[in-house]
Formats: structure tokens, C-alpha cells, sequence
């Protein structure tokens, strides 16, 4: 029986983009291997929910009468500096990160960013912080958050079962709700101390979540692809076998993707260009790049920035202005744009990529432009009840934004980019976030307080340019392994073991143990 007999028999089906290897159905909690793999995921997870804790923190902390009494109430392009050096230092992260990835490993690069990390909360805390020593730790803080996350989703993508890759991957980025939770309750639960404590206990426990992380990464094992880089195909084979296949070394199927991962990536090093300009040499990749590009951008600059960053100011202009109630709202927001996130990347292997996006780009636009309506009548009326559906379009905003946002923003950039470039271009993605996010920190402030809610226009225009640009950009990933994505961008160019070379390679594996059999029953 060849290969792909014997795959077929254990539930596979052939990938209808490309039939040269075929992944078997497997439950993943009746798979001792995998349930141990993904119960361990976790842990790479909290380098979203690490983000989106610190990200959402100065939006809490901006409700706070003590921190602002401490920072003499900054507003516009202050308070834009305030909230955007924090992405300016991620931004920073981008030319080392995907170095440390792949030289010394992902989980040695989760690490580096980690110790940066707590060297920027130590130095927001000390007592008598000061204005310059508060940017500096958010601008380390940033650096070191991106810094681990350009590595975190990478481990994530690489260990994944082929059949479970899009749903894990997805699930990554929909726990940085689970930080911006946190962190709006966190604020909640301080708002009555009295004196600096009560924001001073926040921002330390920004600490918190990355500690865990860092004492726990290592129960993870190393990336195979990781491995198979550094030609150490024998602990790679180890952690396939154990976790993709419960121990059972003669599994067809994690022959056939060891086997397809390490001539791939074979293929990959041939190339003599692995620098930055790798990006521009190949129609491919620079259609890996714009996809890149558009989805940071569209990802920070949709709409959501304002209310992610500036709630307190959309609040207090629709007439909403006690701590508390802004505060129970923040909250709230964090918690419903969890739960649909979260309901929507499990959506994300039966609708695919493109739909989902779609989807979310048009509700977006739909909600955005009720909200902007909604805004202005409050705005030449003080009607009350337009006031209310301002706040209800906020929450149906995030609602539909959920489809497709934050899930599919690292998981989407991370699985359209071969082993080679994975690590730089997370690490474009992350910048673009980044700078993305200081761009509309920068403008927001200074858009609403200049302009109030006919700001809202800019993104209602950008919002469309979005759809068109997901409709006719934007590249179904839905089916093929990981490795397999490159025939989508790169065609018969793609860097990708054949099937002739796997079923060779598999059968000269099959050779050497009969061959090893007959000696051992000779001798």
C-alpha cells in the first residue's frame, strides 16, 4: 500500500489545492498527543492577552482622577504621546525580533522580549516617576511586548495539527480581549483608592501575565520547522511523532508532513537571498506584503482605534461623564468583544478567511456610519436617545468586527509566509500594526477635540476602500497545509517539496527500516 493509501485509511481526504499530501481527521481531545499539545497553548496565548492589557490600559487610566492629577490632565498631541509611544516602541521591535526567532529559537525570542518588558514596568512604578520615566517604561513595554509576540504566534502556527492550524492560530489574537478585560476591571476595581495607588496598582500589574509566561514557556516544545532549520530533523521528527501522532513513529501522515516540512524548508535555503529585500524579488511576495500592509492597517485603523483608545472622549461628548459609568461600560465593551471574537474564529475553517473579512468590513461600515449619525443628531440636538445609540452602535461596531478582527490579524499574516520569511514578516505585520496605531493615536485626539464626530467621515471613507480591497485583493488560505499556502502566491515556483519527492523520500524510509529488519532477524 503507498502513502497515500494508507492515509487515506485513517480519514484522510486529498487537499483539493494541492493532492500531494493528505491530512487525517483527528478529534484533538481524544488524541493524547494533541490534547496535551493544545492544553499547553495557553500559555502562548498570553502574548495576546499580555498586548491587549497593555494596550488597553491608558484608556482606564484616563478615567482615573488620580492619574490624571498626576500628569496635570494631558489632552490632544500630549495625550497622544501618552498613548502612542507604547506602539512606537513595538514599532522598534521590528529588526531584531525575527533575528532572535530564528537564530536562537521561538521560545528564547518570547523571553528576550519578556525581560524587556519588566524592565518597562519597573521603571512606570518606582516612586517618584515622572513624566519622561512613564513614556520611557510604556515605550520598553511596547518593545518588549512585540518583541515576544513576534515570536509566540509563531511557535503557535508551527505546532498546530494542519486540520486544527486556522482555528488555533485565529484564537491567538481574540485573547487580547481577555488582556483589555483585565485591565478595564483592574481599573474598575482601583478607581476608590485614594492617592497614586490607585493607578500605580494597574500599571504594575502589567508584570503579572508575563511572568507566568516566562516561567511556563519552556513546558512548550520547540518548533519543528524551527529544528528542521538548524538540521536537527531527528528532535524534529520526536515532536511530531509525540504530539501529532500519540508516539506512533510509523504514522503515514506525520511521515508525510515531517518529510514535506524538511525538504520544503531545504528548498527554502537554497535561496541566497534571506535579507529584507526578499519581499520585493517575486510577484508572491510582494502580494504577501501588501496583504501584510492592508491587514495591520485596516486591523488599527477601521474605527476601532477611536473607541479602543478614546472612549472616555466618545463618552463624555455623547453626554456620558461619571468615572463609574464610563468605567462599567469600558468593561463591558472588553467583555462582549471577547465573547463574539472568540465565537467567530471557531468559524474560521467552514466560512474561510475571505468571507470572514468581508463580512467584518461591511458591518463595520453599516455600524460606523448609524454611529456617525447617531453623533451628529446628539451633537445639534442633545437628544438622549441618540446619545444611547451611539453607545449601542459602539457595541454592534465590535460585534461584527468580530467576524474577522483581532482573530485573523496575526493568524492570516502569519500562514500566507513560507518558513524563510515567517519570522521577518510577523514581524512587518506587527510594526505596521504599531505604527498603524501611532498614526491614529496621533489624529485622533487632535481630529475629535478639532473636528467631534464629523472626524468619523475619515474612517467611514476608509472603511470602503476596505471592502474593495478584501474583495479584490485578498487570498483564500482555507484547505492547504502550511507549507501548501505558497502555491497559492507562488504557483509552480513555490518553494514546496513535490509529491514525487515525499512519496520518494518516504519510500526510502520504508526501504531502510526492511532493510535494518533484515539485518537485525540475520544477525
Amino acid at each position: 500500500m503507498d502513502n497515500k493509501s494508507a492515509m487515506e485509511e485513517h480519514g484522510g481526504s486529498v487537499d483539493a489545492h494541492n493532492p500531494q499530501l493528505v491530512v487525517p481527521s483527528v478529534t484533538w481531545w481524544k488524541s493524547p498527543g494533541l490534547r496535551t499539545l493544545y492544553l499547553m497553548m495557553p500559555i502562548l496565548f498570553l502574548g495576546s492577552t499580555i498586548n491587549g492589557y497593555d494596550g488597553s490600559l491608558l484608556n482606564g487610566l484616563q478615567t482615573m482622577p488620580a492619574w490624571q492629577a498626576y500628569f496635570n490632565d494631558p489632552s490632544g498631541a500630549r495625550l497622544g504621546l501618552f498613548t502612542a509611544i507604547q506602539n512606537i516602541g513595538a514599532f522598534a521591535a521590528l529588526p531584531f525580533s525575527p533575528y532572535v526567532a530564528d537564530m536562537f529559537g521561538r521560545r528564547v525570542g518570547v523571553e528576550v522580549g519578556l525581560v524587556i518588558l519588566f524592565v518597562g514596568v519597573i521603571i512606570q512604578v518606582v516612586p517618584g516617576t515622572n513624566e519622561g520615566m512613564f513614556i520611557g517604561g510604556r515605550f520598553l513595554v511596547g518593545l518588549g511586548s512585540n518583541f515576544a509576540q513576534g515570536c509566540a504566534p509563531l511557535l503557535i502556527i508551527e505546532l498546530a495539527h494542519p486540520q486544527h492550524r486556522g482555528k488555533v492560530t485565529t484564537m491567538y489574537n481574540t485573547l487580547w480581549y481577555v488582556g483589555s478585560i483585565v485591565a478595564a476591571w483592574t481599573v474598575f476595581g482601583t478607581l476608590n483608592y485614594t492617592g497614586n495607588a490607585a493607578w500605580r496598582i494597574p500599571v504594575g500589574l502589567q508584570a503579572l501575565m508575563p511572568f507566568i509566561q516566562f516561567v511556563a514557556v519552556w513546558l512548550l516544545p520547540e518548533s519543528p520547522r524551527w529544528l528542521c532549520s538548524k538540521d536537527r530533523a531527528d528532535d524534529a521528527l520526536k515532536i511530531l511523532v509525540k504530539y501529532h501522532a500519540d508516539g506512533n513513529a510509523a504514522d503515514p501522515f506525520v511521515q508525510a508532513e515531517f518529510v514535506e516540512i524538511q525538504e520544503t524548508i531545504a528548498l527554502e535555503k537554497r535561496s541566497k537571498d534571506q535579507g529584507w529585500s526578499v519581499f520585493f524579488r517575486t510577484p508572491g511576495n510582494r502580494k504577501r506584503l501588501l496583504l501584510i500592509v492592508l491587514t495591520t492597517f485596516f486591523s488599527q485603523c477601521s474605527g476601532n482605534g477611536i473607541a479602543s483608545y478614546y472612549l472616555h472622549d466618545i463618552l463624555e461628548s455623547v453626554g456620558v461623564t461619571s468615572s463609574y459609568d464610563q468605567s462599567v461600560l469600558n468593561g463591558g465593551l472588553q467583555i462582549w468583544s471577547f465573547l463574539v471574537a472568540v465565537g467567530f474564529s471557531l468559524l474560521v475553517d467552514k466560512l474561510g478567511r475571505r468571507k470572514l473579512f468581508l463580512i467584518a468590513g461591511v458591518g463595520m461600515l453599516i455600524t460606523f456610519s448609524i454611529w456617525t449619525g447617531c453623533s451628529a443628531v446628539y451633537a445639534k440636538t442633545g437628544n438622549t436617545g441618540a446619545g444611547s445609540a451611539v453607545i449601542a452602535m459602539i457595541f454592534l461596531f465590535y460585534g461584527v468586527a468580530g467576524f474577522a478582527w483581532p482573530g485573523l490579524t496575526v493568524s492570516y499574516c502569519s500562514e500566507i509566509l513560507p518558513y524563510n520569511i515567517r519570522a521577518k514578516g510577523l514581524a512587518i505585520a506587527f510594526a505596521g500594526q504599531a505604527a498603524a496605531s501611532v498614526l491614529n493615536q496621533y489624529i485622533n485626539p487632535i481630529g475629535l477635540e478639532s473636528l467631534q464626530w464629523r472626524f468619523y467621515f475619515v474612517y467611514i471613507a476608509i472603511l470602503v476602500i476596505e471592502c474593495l480591497c478584501i474583495y479584490f485583493l485578498f487570498v483564500e488560505t482555507k484547505g492547504p497545509t502550511l507549507e501548501e499556502i505558497a502555491h497559492l502566491f507562488d504557483g509552480d515556483n513555490a518553494a514546496i517539496a513535490s509529491e514525487e519527492t515525499i512519496e520518494h523520500r518516504l519510500n526510502e524510509k520504508v526501504e531502510i527500516a526492511y532493510s535494518s529488519q533484515v539485518e537485525h532477524s540475520k544477525s
